[in-house]
C-alpha cells in the first residue's frame, strides 16, 4: 500500500549498483573505479561412497573452496602510477599482499554491504587502448587474486 509521500508502506528495494568505493588501505582509500567484477568463490565438490551404504552410488560434500580474480577498472590520472609500482614487486619477489575492501553505499554514502577480499596482489594490469579518433576516458584494468573473500552487512 501506497502512503502520502509515495514510499510503498513495508516495502525494501534492491540496492543499485552504481555507487561504490575500494579501499586498499595504506595510502590507496578511497580509490574511485569505474567497475568491479569477479568477487565470486566456488566450492569444489567431494564424492565418496561410503562402505556401508545400501545405495550404489556416491554422497556429495563439499570440498575446498576457489577464489577467482578480482577485476578492477578505473581511469588513468596524471602521475599516478600506484598500482604499475604495487605490480613490479612480483619481479622482485617482494609482493605486498593487501585486504582489499569494495564497499556498496547507499544514497547518504553509508555502507550497506562489504566485500573484504584477504592476501590480494596484482596479478595482470592491463593499460588502455589509444585511438586517434576516440573521445573515452583512458582506463586501466587491473587483476587481482585473493585467497578468501568475506562479506558484511553495513
Amino acid at each position: 500500500m501506497a502512503t502520502d509521500n509515495g514510499s510503498v508502506d513495508g516495502a525494501t528495494w534492491p540496492m543499485p549498483k552504481f555507487r561504490f568505493e575500494a579501499d586498499f588501505g595504506a595510502g590507496l582509500a578511497g580509490v574511485a573505479f569505474q567497475e568491479v567484477s569477479g568477487m565470486d568463490v566456488d566450492n569444489q565438490v567431494t564424492e565418496y561412497r561410503q562402505s556401508n551404504s545400501p545405495r550404489f552410488s556416491t554422497q556429495k560434500t563439499p570440498g575446498i573452496a576457489k577464489y577467482g580474480n578480482i577485476t578492477l577498472k578505473r581511469g588513468i590520472f596524471v602521475n599516478d602510477n600506484t598500482f604499475w609500482n604495487w605490480h613490479q614487486q612480483i619481479k622482485m619477489n617482494t609482493i605486498t599482499r593487501r585486504t582489499v575492501v569494495i564497499k556498496l553505499l547507499d544514497e547518504n554514502g553509508k555502507v550497506t554491504v562489504q566485500w573484504n577480499l584477504f592476501n590480494a596482489w596484482p596479478t595482470k594490469i592491463t593499460s588502455t587502448d589509444l585511438k586517434s579518433d576516440g573521445n573515452e576516458v583512458a582506463i586501466d584494468t587491473i587483476e587481482m587474486a585473493y585467497e578468501q573473500l568475506t562479506t558484511s552487512n553495513g
